[in-house]
């Protein structure tokens, strides 16, 4: 799923809180965390439209891809086809 399907037309929702983190989920399933500190004073709602985000989600892919390269370096090799962002 690349970037663009991910806040075309989709909503965020509030799902949990966890270690200074809130966690919204997209209308088409797509997880992602924002740090707490980031919101300062600013009112949190349960809902935002997915594209006011999209900062957090770009920062959670960059994370995800991050971590499977160097996973799969570690296992002897980077496999492209894995790449989800890249659909």
């Amino acid at each position: 799923m690349n970037i663009k399907e991910i806040v075309k037309n989709q909503n965020a929702h509030f799902v949990f809180y966890r270690d200074q983190s809130l966690f919204y989920e997209t209308d088409n399933g797509f997880l992602f965390s924002v740090p707490i500190a980031d919101a300062g004073s600013a009112t949190i709602n349960g809902q935002e439209k997915a594209i006011m985000l999209m900062r957090y989600i770009r920062k959670h892919i960059a994370r995800t891809e991050s971590a499977r390269k160097a996973q799969a370096e570690n296992n002897g090799g980077y496999d492209e086809s894995c790449d989800q962002t890249q659909r």
